[in-house]
């Protein structure tokens, strides 16, 4: 089950395309979604939930906390839409492209792909530009 709950003045499009589009990701590595929340907040709630679990003082778009395996996907994902407005506007992309990379990205770290080198950050964008495609594939 992935559900999608909102603590800012934003909607995701098409919810029921991203639920499958994300289950695909997942079974295209062999991975399948038990329980997946994602959340869409503002800086602000994202920087505390920063402060307040991982001791970090810096504002992200992103936050996974993964309560899974690699192959059993459970957890809850926090993504500020304020950052991805942000980010999409300096790398010159469209806000719902830049927001499902996002969203990939934090299922790829359940996964187990990690981003602490610039070898693994080279291997995620691959695989998150992998994924974007997917979502624009029709089955």
């Amino acid at each position: 089950m992935i559900d999608f709950s909102y603590q800012k003045d934003f909607q995701l499009k098409h919810e029921q395309d991203h639920v499958h589009w994300l289950h695909k990701v997942a079974d295209f590595h062999d991975a399948t979604v038990d329980v997946l929340g994602y959340v869409f907040c503002d800086d602000e709630y994202v920087h505390s939930i920063n402060l307040q679990h991982l001791d970090h003082d810096t504002y992200t778009d992103i936050i996974t906390f993964d309560y899974g395996t690699d192959t059993v996907l459970e957890g809850e994902i926090y993504i500020s839409i304020d950052r991805v407005e942000d980010n999409a506007s300096d790398l010159g992309e469209d806000f719902d492209t830049e927001l499902r990379r996002v969203m990939c990205h934090g299922l790829l770290h359940m996964i187990g792909y990690d981003d602490d080198t610039t070898e693994k950050k080279a291997k995620m964008r691959a695989l998150e530009n992998e994924a974007l495609q997917m979502f624009h594939v029709k089955q």
